[in-house]
Protein backbone atom coordinates (compact mmCIF):
# COMPACT_ATOMS: atom_id res chain seq x y z
CA UNK A 1 0.00 0.00 0.00
CA UNK A 2 1.31 3.18 -0.98
CA UNK A 3 1.05 5.79 2.02
CA UNK A 4 1.57 9.18 2.69
CA UNK A 5 2.46 10.03 6.57
CA UNK A 6 2.11 13.46 8.16
CA UNK A 7 3.64 13.16 11.35
CA UNK A 8 1.43 16.27 12.66
CA UNK A 9 3.03 17.60 16.09
CA UNK A 10 6.21 16.27 18.04
CA UNK A 11 4.57 12.43 18.54
CA UNK A 12 3.60 12.54 15.07
CA UNK A 13 6.98 13.83 13.70
CA UNK A 14 8.66 10.73 15.22
CA UNK A 15 6.44 8.18 14.68
CA UNK A 16 6.49 9.07 10.97
CA UNK A 17 10.63 9.29 11.38
CA UNK A 18 10.72 5.60 12.24
CA UNK A 19 8.39 4.92 9.36
CA UNK A 20 10.56 6.25 7.50
CA UNK A 21 13.62 4.59 8.83
CA UNK A 22 12.01 1.38 8.40
CA UNK A 23 11.35 1.94 4.85
CA UNK A 24 14.48 2.45 3.90
CA UNK A 25 15.44 -0.39 6.31
CA UNK A 26 13.52 -3.09 4.15
CA UNK A 27 14.11 -1.41 1.09
CA UNK A 28 10.13 -0.57 0.30
CA UNK A 29 10.25 2.35 -1.52
CA UNK A 30 6.55 2.10 -0.08
CA UNK A 31 6.02 5.70 1.83
CA UNK A 32 6.65 9.37 1.41
CA UNK A 33 6.13 11.60 4.12
CA UNK A 34 6.85 15.30 5.63
CA UNK A 35 6.59 16.44 9.67
CA UNK A 36 4.64 19.61 10.46
CA UNK A 37 5.38 21.03 13.77
CA UNK A 38 5.38 24.49 15.90
CA UNK A 39 8.28 23.60 17.42
CA UNK A 40 11.93 24.53 15.43
CA UNK A 41 13.45 22.00 18.37
CA UNK A 42 11.26 19.03 17.43
CA UNK A 43 11.79 19.07 13.85
CA UNK A 44 15.33 19.09 13.86
CA UNK A 45 15.78 16.72 16.33
CA UNK A 46 14.24 13.97 13.67
CA UNK A 47 16.78 11.97 11.89
CA UNK A 48 15.39 10.54 8.78
CA UNK A 49 12.79 13.12 7.13
CA UNK A 50 15.11 14.91 4.79
CA UNK A 51 15.28 18.77 5.71
CA UNK A 52 13.27 19.90 2.82
CA UNK A 53 10.88 17.80 4.06
CA UNK A 54 10.02 19.19 7.87
CA UNK A 55 8.02 22.28 8.11
CA UNK A 56 7.60 24.70 10.68
CA UNK A 57 4.14 26.74 10.63
CA UNK A 58 3.09 29.48 13.36
CA UNK A 59 6.37 31.84 13.26
CA UNK A 60 4.73 34.75 13.43
CA UNK A 61 3.15 33.49 16.12
CA UNK A 62 4.49 31.22 18.48
CA UNK A 63 8.15 32.14 16.88
CA UNK A 64 9.20 28.53 16.63
CA UNK A 65 8.41 27.50 20.32
CA UNK A 66 5.43 25.54 20.38
CA UNK A 67 2.05 25.91 21.11
CA UNK A 68 2.18 24.94 24.90
CA UNK A 69 -0.18 21.95 24.86
CA UNK A 70 -2.84 24.54 23.91
CA UNK A 71 -5.12 22.79 21.03
CA UNK A 72 -7.31 25.88 19.97
CA UNK A 73 -3.85 27.88 18.91
CA UNK A 74 -2.72 24.37 16.98
CA UNK A 75 -6.02 24.38 15.14
CA UNK A 76 -6.02 28.39 14.79
CA UNK A 77 -2.27 27.81 13.12
CA UNK A 78 -2.89 25.21 10.92
CA UNK A 79 -6.13 26.76 9.48
CA UNK A 80 -4.29 30.54 8.81
CA UNK A 81 -1.08 28.13 7.52
CA UNK A 82 -3.04 25.39 5.91
CA UNK A 83 -1.63 26.52 2.43
CA UNK A 84 1.99 25.86 3.51
CA UNK A 85 1.77 22.58 4.45
CA UNK A 86 -0.38 21.66 1.40
CA UNK A 87 2.36 23.13 -0.48
CA UNK A 88 4.56 20.85 1.10
CA UNK A 89 2.70 17.68 0.18
CA UNK A 90 2.50 18.93 -3.29
CA UNK A 91 6.12 19.50 -3.72
CA UNK A 92 6.65 16.16 -2.16
CA UNK A 93 4.11 14.63 -4.93
CA UNK A 94 1.39 12.32 -4.44
CA UNK A 95 2.54 10.20 -7.24
CA UNK A 96 0.56 6.54 -7.14
CA UNK A 97 -0.89 7.78 -3.43
CA UNK A 98 -3.22 5.96 -1.96
CA UNK A 99 -4.12 6.67 1.93
CA UNK A 100 -2.85 9.23 3.62
CA UNK A 101 -2.43 8.88 7.03
CA UNK A 102 -2.00 11.77 9.60
CA UNK A 103 0.20 10.60 12.51
CA UNK A 104 -0.30 12.95 15.63
CA UNK A 105 0.04 12.34 19.63
CA UNK A 106 -3.54 13.65 20.43
CA UNK A 107 -2.92 14.99 24.24
CA UNK A 108 -0.95 18.24 22.98
CA UNK A 109 -1.47 21.07 21.46
CA UNK A 110 -0.05 21.14 17.88
CA UNK A 111 -0.87 17.78 16.55
CA UNK A 112 -4.14 17.63 18.53
CA UNK A 113 -5.27 20.78 17.14
CA UNK A 114 -3.59 20.76 13.73
CA UNK A 115 -4.46 17.56 12.64
CA UNK A 116 -8.28 17.53 12.83
CA UNK A 117 -8.09 20.55 10.51
CA UNK A 118 -5.32 18.96 7.99
CA UNK A 119 -7.97 16.05 7.81
CA UNK A 120 -10.89 18.69 6.37
CA UNK A 121 -8.60 19.85 3.81
CA UNK A 122 -6.98 16.60 2.32
CA UNK A 123 -10.61 15.40 1.57
CA UNK A 124 -11.71 18.62 0.36
CA UNK A 125 -8.70 18.40 -2.20
CA UNK A 126 -7.81 14.97 -2.72
CA UNK A 127 -9.86 11.51 -3.30
CA UNK A 128 -7.78 9.34 -1.59
CA UNK A 129 -8.89 8.07 2.09
CA UNK A 130 -7.53 10.00 5.09
CA UNK A 131 -6.73 7.95 7.77
CA UNK A 132 -5.56 9.49 11.40
CA UNK A 133 -3.02 7.26 13.89
CA UNK A 134 -3.80 8.51 17.05
CA UNK A 135 -1.22 8.46 20.28
CA UNK A 136 -3.83 8.76 23.30
CA UNK A 137 -2.24 9.65 26.26
CA UNK A 138 -1.77 7.99 29.64
CA UNK A 139 -3.81 9.36 32.59
CA UNK A 140 -0.91 10.03 34.96
CA UNK A 141 0.10 12.57 32.02
CA UNK A 142 -2.63 14.58 33.46
CA UNK A 143 -5.85 15.93 33.20
CA UNK A 144 -4.88 18.94 30.19
CA UNK A 145 -3.69 15.96 27.98
CA UNK A 146 -6.95 14.01 28.44
CA UNK A 147 -9.02 16.89 28.00
CA UNK A 148 -7.07 17.59 24.56
CA UNK A 149 -7.50 14.07 23.16
CA UNK A 150 -11.15 13.93 23.84
CA UNK A 151 -11.80 17.11 21.89
CA UNK A 152 -9.38 16.29 19.07
CA UNK A 153 -10.83 12.39 19.01
CA UNK A 154 -14.16 13.92 18.65
CA UNK A 155 -13.74 15.77 15.67
CA UNK A 156 -11.05 13.56 13.87
CA UNK A 157 -14.14 11.10 13.95
CA UNK A 158 -16.05 13.50 11.59
CA UNK A 159 -13.47 14.69 9.77
CA UNK A 160 -11.24 11.60 9.02
CA UNK A 161 -12.14 8.65 6.84
CA UNK A 162 -11.36 6.76 10.04
CA UNK A 163 -9.15 6.88 13.43
CA UNK A 164 -6.87 4.45 14.26
CA UNK A 165 -5.69 4.52 17.89
CA UNK A 166 -2.68 3.43 20.21
CA UNK A 167 -3.11 3.44 23.98
CA UNK A 168 -0.21 4.43 25.87
CA UNK A 169 -1.51 3.73 28.96
CA UNK A 170 -2.13 -0.05 27.74
CA UNK A 171 1.37 -0.40 26.70
CA UNK A 172 3.56 1.23 29.46
CA UNK A 173 5.23 -1.04 31.81
CA UNK A 174 4.31 -0.95 35.78
CA UNK A 175 6.88 1.63 36.91
CA UNK A 176 7.65 2.58 33.18
CA UNK A 177 7.63 6.44 32.31
CA UNK A 178 5.84 7.40 29.51
CA UNK A 179 9.29 9.08 28.66
CA UNK A 180 11.28 6.01 29.13
CA UNK A 181 8.80 3.72 27.16
CA UNK A 182 8.86 6.03 24.11
CA UNK A 183 10.90 4.37 21.81
CA UNK A 184 9.58 1.04 22.68
CA UNK A 185 5.83 2.13 22.04
CA UNK A 186 7.00 3.86 18.49
CA UNK A 187 8.18 0.53 17.91
CA UNK A 188 5.36 -1.34 18.68
CA UNK A 189 3.33 1.06 16.40
CA UNK A 190 6.17 0.74 13.40
CA UNK A 191 6.12 -2.91 13.60
CA UNK A 192 2.02 -3.57 13.38
CA UNK A 193 1.21 -0.94 11.19
CA UNK A 194 4.43 -1.11 8.88
CA UNK A 195 3.52 -4.87 7.97
CA UNK A 196 -0.41 -4.18 7.64
CA UNK A 197 1.00 -1.52 4.60
CA UNK A 198 3.35 -3.30 3.25
CA UNK A 199 1.61 -6.13 2.67
CA UNK A 200 0.49 -7.35 -0.61
CA UNK A 201 4.24 -6.29 -1.84
CA UNK A 202 5.89 -8.77 -4.76
CA UNK A 203 8.80 -10.20 -2.56
CA UNK A 204 11.34 -12.19 -3.53
CA UNK A 205 9.04 -15.29 -2.31
CA UNK A 206 6.48 -13.66 -5.25
CA UNK A 207 2.81 -12.90 -3.79
CA UNK A 208 0.44 -14.63 -1.48
CA UNK A 209 -2.15 -17.29 -2.61
CA UNK A 210 -4.95 -15.49 -0.90
CA UNK A 211 -3.88 -11.84 -2.39
CA UNK A 212 -3.58 -9.00 -0.33
CA UNK A 213 -3.93 -5.76 -1.53
CA UNK A 214 -4.30 -1.81 -0.59
CA UNK A 215 -8.22 -1.69 -1.71
CA UNK A 216 -9.52 -4.75 0.96
CA UNK A 217 -7.70 -2.23 3.84
CA UNK A 218 -9.76 0.79 2.51
CA UNK A 219 -12.70 -1.07 2.26
CA UNK A 220 -12.28 -2.56 5.79
CA UNK A 221 -11.82 1.27 6.87
CA UNK A 222 -14.29 2.54 4.64
CA UNK A 223 -17.18 2.61 7.96
CA UNK A 224 -15.19 5.37 9.45
CA UNK A 225 -15.29 5.41 13.17
CA UNK A 226 -12.26 4.32 15.87
CA UNK A 227 -10.07 1.22 14.90
CA UNK A 228 -7.88 -1.33 16.64
CA UNK A 229 -5.02 -3.88 15.50
CA UNK A 230 -3.96 -6.72 17.29
CA UNK A 231 -0.72 -8.24 16.32
CA UNK A 232 1.03 -11.81 17.70
CA UNK A 233 4.18 -13.82 16.56
CA UNK A 234 5.31 -16.94 17.07
CA UNK A 235 8.87 -19.24 16.00
CA UNK A 236 9.08 -21.57 14.08
CA UNK A 237 11.01 -24.70 14.81
CA UNK A 238 13.09 -27.20 12.81
CA UNK A 239 13.36 -24.54 9.74
CA UNK A 240 16.95 -23.47 8.11
CA UNK A 241 18.74 -20.67 10.01
CA UNK A 242 17.47 -17.22 8.04
CA UNK A 243 20.58 -15.35 6.97
CA UNK A 244 21.03 -12.38 8.98
CA UNK A 245 19.26 -9.53 7.73
CA UNK A 246 17.76 -11.68 5.02
CA UNK A 247 14.44 -11.98 5.54
CA UNK A 248 12.21 -8.81 5.44
CA UNK A 249 10.16 -9.57 8.33
CA UNK A 250 12.99 -10.59 10.52
CA UNK A 251 14.05 -6.75 9.95
CA UNK A 252 10.81 -5.88 11.23
CA UNK A 253 10.83 -7.09 14.42
CA UNK A 254 14.00 -6.54 14.98
CA UNK A 255 17.38 -8.86 17.07
CA UNK A 256 16.03 -7.84 20.46
CA UNK A 257 12.56 -8.69 19.88
CA UNK A 258 14.08 -12.37 18.36
CA UNK A 259 16.02 -12.53 21.25
CA UNK A 260 13.43 -12.34 23.97
CA UNK A 261 11.14 -14.70 22.22
CA UNK A 262 9.63 -17.21 24.92
CA UNK A 263 9.78 -20.94 24.17
CA UNK A 264 6.14 -21.22 24.50
CA UNK A 265 5.70 -18.79 21.60
CA UNK A 266 7.34 -21.20 19.51
CA UNK A 267 5.42 -23.31 16.86
CA UNK A 268 5.40 -26.73 17.56
CA UNK A 269 4.14 -29.79 16.76
CA UNK A 270 0.27 -29.28 15.84
CA UNK A 271 -0.63 -29.09 12.26
CA UNK A 272 -0.34 -25.81 10.70
CA UNK A 273 -4.30 -24.93 10.48
CA UNK A 274 -4.29 -24.93 13.98
CA UNK A 275 -0.79 -23.05 14.30
CA UNK A 276 -2.48 -20.38 11.59
CA UNK A 277 -6.20 -20.17 13.82
CA UNK A 278 -3.91 -20.29 17.31
CA UNK A 279 -2.00 -17.24 16.51
CA UNK A 280 -4.97 -15.28 14.96
CA UNK A 281 -7.05 -15.79 17.88
CA UNK A 282 -3.80 -14.47 20.06
CA UNK A 283 -3.91 -11.64 18.09
CA UNK A 284 -7.27 -10.70 18.34
CA UNK A 285 -7.54 -11.75 22.33
CA UNK A 286 -4.07 -10.45 22.85
CA UNK A 287 -2.94 -6.58 23.81
CA UNK A 288 -4.75 -4.03 21.22
CA UNK A 289 -3.52 -1.10 20.04
CA UNK A 290 -6.93 -0.23 21.90
CA UNK A 291 -8.46 -2.02 23.93
CA UNK A 292 -12.17 -2.52 23.42
CA UNK A 293 -14.75 -4.88 23.15
CA UNK A 294 -14.22 -6.83 20.08
CA UNK A 295 -17.53 -7.97 19.61
CA UNK A 296 -18.86 -4.81 18.56
CA UNK A 297 -16.37 -4.84 15.78
CA UNK A 298 -18.33 -4.02 12.36
CA UNK A 299 -15.38 -5.13 9.96
CA UNK A 300 -11.88 -6.77 10.59
CA UNK A 301 -8.84 -7.67 8.17
CA UNK A 302 -6.72 -10.94 8.76
CA UNK A 303 -3.12 -10.94 7.77
CA UNK A 304 -0.60 -13.88 8.15
CA UNK A 305 2.90 -13.45 7.04
CA UNK A 306 5.85 -15.98 7.03
CA UNK A 307 7.46 -19.03 5.60
CA UNK A 308 5.77 -20.08 2.55
CA UNK A 309 5.56 -23.48 3.59
CA UNK A 310 3.74 -22.57 6.87
CA UNK A 311 0.78 -20.25 5.25
CA UNK A 312 -1.79 -22.99 5.11
CA UNK A 313 -4.63 -21.24 3.27
CA UNK A 314 -7.22 -23.41 4.86
CA UNK A 315 -5.62 -22.50 8.39
CA UNK A 316 -6.37 -18.73 7.15
CA UNK A 317 -9.59 -19.78 5.93
CA UNK A 318 -10.23 -21.15 9.35
CA UNK A 319 -9.22 -18.09 11.04
CA UNK A 320 -11.55 -16.01 9.06
CA UNK A 321 -14.64 -17.80 10.06
CA UNK A 322 -13.72 -17.71 13.69
CA UNK A 323 -13.43 -13.76 13.32
CA UNK A 324 -16.52 -13.16 11.88
CA UNK A 325 -17.99 -15.81 14.45
CA UNK A 326 -16.58 -13.23 16.87
CA UNK A 327 -17.56 -9.51 15.71
CA UNK A 328 -20.97 -7.79 15.15
CA UNK A 329 -20.14 -7.26 11.56
CA UNK A 330 -19.70 -10.36 8.72
CA UNK A 331 -17.35 -8.44 6.94
CA UNK A 332 -13.97 -9.94 7.84
CA UNK A 333 -11.23 -10.37 4.91
CA UNK A 334 -8.27 -12.02 4.60
CA UNK A 335 -4.35 -12.91 3.28
CA UNK A 336 -0.82 -14.25 3.78
CA UNK A 337 1.73 -12.43 2.38
CA UNK A 338 4.94 -15.01 2.06
CA UNK A 339 8.50 -13.57 3.63
CA UNK A 340 11.55 -15.14 4.40
CA UNK A 341 11.81 -15.65 8.02
CA UNK A 342 11.74 -17.96 10.63
CA UNK A 343 8.53 -16.34 12.14
CA UNK A 344 5.19 -16.60 11.62
CA UNK A 345 2.98 -13.08 12.15
CA UNK A 346 -0.66 -12.48 12.15
CA UNK A 347 -2.33 -8.89 12.49
CA UNK A 348 -5.72 -8.46 12.94
CA UNK A 349 -7.12 -4.90 12.02
CA UNK A 350 -10.98 -4.15 13.64
CA UNK A 351 -12.56 -1.86 12.12
CA UNK A 352 -15.09 1.09 13.39
CA UNK A 353 -15.65 -0.35 17.33
CA UNK A 354 -18.86 0.74 19.25
CA UNK A 355 -17.27 -0.17 22.12
CA UNK A 356 -13.95 1.10 23.95
CA UNK A 357 -13.90 1.33 27.65
CA UNK A 358 -10.84 3.70 28.05
CA UNK A 359 -12.65 5.87 25.04
CA UNK A 360 -15.62 6.44 27.05
CA UNK A 361 -13.46 6.88 30.31
CA UNK A 362 -11.17 9.53 28.40
CA UNK A 363 -14.55 11.67 27.21
CA UNK A 364 -15.87 11.35 30.97
CA UNK A 365 -12.57 12.77 32.08
CA UNK A 366 -12.48 15.70 29.97
CA UNK A 367 -16.31 16.70 31.01
CA UNK A 368 -14.94 16.39 34.35
CA UNK A 369 -12.23 18.68 33.53
CA UNK A 370 -13.92 21.58 31.67
CA UNK A 371 -16.32 21.70 34.80
CA UNK A 372 -13.54 21.53 37.01
CA UNK A 373 -12.05 24.26 34.74
CA UNK A 374 -14.94 26.79 34.68
CA UNK A 375 -15.48 26.51 38.26
CA UNK A 376 -12.46 27.79 38.92
CA UNK A 377 -12.45 30.67 36.67
CA UNK A 378 -15.46 31.70 38.08
CA UNK A 379 -14.28 31.23 41.89
CA UNK A 380 -10.80 32.34 41.60
CA UNK A 381 -10.72 36.04 40.05
CA UNK A 382 -9.67 38.52 42.16
CA UNK A 383 -12.32 41.09 42.59
CA UNK A 384 -11.32 44.64 43.31
CA UNK A 385 -13.75 47.34 44.53
CA UNK A 386 -15.85 48.98 41.72
CA UNK A 387 -16.07 52.32 43.22
CA UNK A 388 -12.67 53.06 42.66
CA UNK A 389 -12.45 55.01 38.96
CA UNK A 390 -10.26 53.37 36.78
CA UNK A 391 -7.90 56.02 34.66
CA UNK A 392 -9.45 55.51 31.69
CA UNK A 393 -12.72 53.69 30.44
Amino acid sequence: MKVFFIGFGQAGGKIVDRFIEFDKRTNGNSFRAIAVNTARTDLMGLQHLDFEDRVLIGQTTVKGHGVGTDNDTGAQITFDEIDIIMNAIDRKGIGDTEAFIIVSGLGGGTGSGGSPVLARHLKKIYKEPVYVLGILPAPEEGRLYSYNAARSLATLVKEADNVILFDNSAWKNEGESIKGAFDRLNDEIVRRFGLLFRAGEIGQLGIGEMVVDSSEIINTLRGGGISSVGYAISEVINTPPVEKDRGFFDRIIGRKQVEERRPEDKLLGEDKTSRILSLVRRAMLGRLTLPCEYTTTSRARVLVAGPPDELDRKGIEKAKSWVEENIAGVEVRGGDYPAQSRFVAAVVLLASIADAPRVTNLLEIAKETKATSERIDEENVLKLDESIEPLFE
